[in-house]
């Protein structure tokens, strides 16, 4: 049977979740709430190379999310959102192997499930003046932006660290 737990992989989920947390945590206030300064959410584009970023992204965002305004609320289904779109990134990793298209469609499933989760926080966290669909709005374009503004340059140094085979970022696999 395949090792799925070698320790590179168990190193590189490790680095997934800790840069998600320094990088949410390191923007403080301004990470959390309508207009989010949040560039670890570039990290979602990972699981179209690596599985095991997955679990990470998951344990990542739950640990960010311990300093969120919106407790308990925010910790878990704020979570949930990141995992979610980290399950649907992974698939479209799978199924697709365009990059192009990868990067396109894998990016629109962080953007999609955080549009209509986090507004759902808010009102569940009773933040005042909370329009469901405006704060849709407003989410979608702001992970976007991470996603696609950081995260589609990341995925294009993976992938030309993939082709000269720097390990690091090589499966034990073929490389696609």
């Amino acid at each position: 049977m395949k090792n799925i737990f070698t320790t590179k992989k168990l190193c590189r989920a490790g680095i997934a979740a800790a840069l998600y947390v320094v990088l949410t945590w390191a923007l403080g206030s301004f990470a959390y709430g309508p207009i989010q300064i949040r560039p670890a959410e570039a990290l979602c584009i990972l699981p179209l190379f690596f599985p095991e970023t997955v679990p990470a992204l998951w344990i990542g965002c739950m640990l960010a999310n311990l300093l969120s305004m919106y407790g308990v609320y925010d910790i878990f289904l704020g979570s949930l959102a990141t995992l979610l779109a980290a399950l649907l990134t992974y698939g479209t990793g799978v199924l697709i192997k365009n990059h192009a298209l990868r990067a396109a469609i894998g990016g629109f499933w962080p953007v999609i499930a955080n549009a209509f989760i986090i507004p759902a926080v808010w009102i569940l966290a009773q933040m005042p003046d909370v329009v469901y669909w405006y704060e849709f709005g407003v989410m979608a374009l702001n992970e976007a932006l991470w996603v696609y503004v950081l995260g589609v340059p990341l995925y294009i140094a993976v992938l030309n660290m993939r082709k000269r085979g720097v390990r690091v970022f090589c499966n034990d696999e073929k490389v696609n």
